[in-house]
């Protein structure tokens, strides 16, 4: 009977164990950024400096001028659903592994096609997909928890940025976004159902072509006269136009129509436009 007590004391002790689950002592990340017309993706690991030596000579932690995984665990992976230029390296999309070599003036960043790779083992140079040289940034506090986030985000351009103890390194990412728009919106406009809103803010945001700008605001108020938003961005175009007057009154029929609307915020912006002429 002793011994049935100990063998059923032992099993349980090893289920419980089995289903105790510790904290990861670096976790991982995975975040997701919408950029240009796809998005960016990265998973990595997360340590802490916990005290230890970074960035040195013989550091224990990413050492320098020794390839590092960029974190801890598996390497760190970048993912792109759309063509994006890194540092003038075309890159198409898929998903990479993001390699770096820490240097005390300069950082060699990595994308390499080794996805199964652990770490750096496995790590072979002939498949690099491109090498990019950045200089590092000191920032003013210590970052305890080895970061990378999608910054500064752009229409066109956004950065990568990594980021352990008081070093920050910025990875220029850019994306065609213009010349892809313009194609489409120009086919679009050749359909019988034209975007002469989208086509609008294109020509007006992004062209900067506001003669077409107001041809488009115009087909797009004579399909909704009641979209009292479309009043303020003629107004806009036609103050980029020196049409000061027109301008004016277009703003002044957005407060009109907007206050119709019971829409207090076009009302005040429409207010704010005719005040700062």
């Amino acid at each position: 009977m002793k011994q049935y007590f100990v063998a059923a004391a032992t099993l349980f002790c090893t289920v419980a164990m089995a289903q105790v689950k510790m904290p990861a002592p670096s976790p991982t990340q995975t975040i997701s950024q919408e950029f240009g017309m796809g998005k960016i993706e990265l998973t990595y690991s997360r340590p802490n400096v916990k005290g230890r030596k970074l960035f040195g000579q013989k550091s224990e932690l990413a050492p320098l001028g020794e390839l590092w995984r960029t974190g801890a665990n598996a390497a760190t992976k970048v993912k792109f659903t759309d063509e994006v230029n890194i540092a003038g390296n075309k890159i198409d999309s898929g998903t990479y592994v993001l390699y770096t070599i820490p240097g005390e003036k300069e950082w060699e960043v990595i994308l390499n096609k080794g996805l199964t790779n652990w770490g750096t083992d496995g790590y072979k140079k002939e498949q690099d997909v491109a090498r990019i040289k950045i200089i590092p940034m000191k920032m003013g506090g210590a970052m305890e928890t080895f970061t990378m986030q999608v910054a500064n985000v752009q229409p066109e351009s956004c950065e990568i940025h990594i980021m352990w103890g008081k070093t920050a390194v910025s990875i220029p990412v850019t994306t065609n976004v213009k010349d892809r728009l313009r194609a489409q919106i120009e086919t679009a406009l050749q359909t019988e159902k034209k975007p002469f809103w989208q086509a609008a803010n294109f020509y007006y945001e992004w062209d900067k072509d506001y003669a077409k700008a107001l041809t488009n605001i115009d087909g797009a108020i004579a399909g909704n006269p009641k979209g009292f938003w479309m009043y303020l961005l003629k107004a806009k175009i036609q103050k980029e136009l020196g049409q000061k007057d027109a301008a004016k009154a277009s703003a002044q029929k957005c407060i009109e129509v907007a206050t119709e609307a019971k829409n207090a915020d076009y009302v005040r912006m429409a207010q704010e436009f005719i005040a700062s002429k």
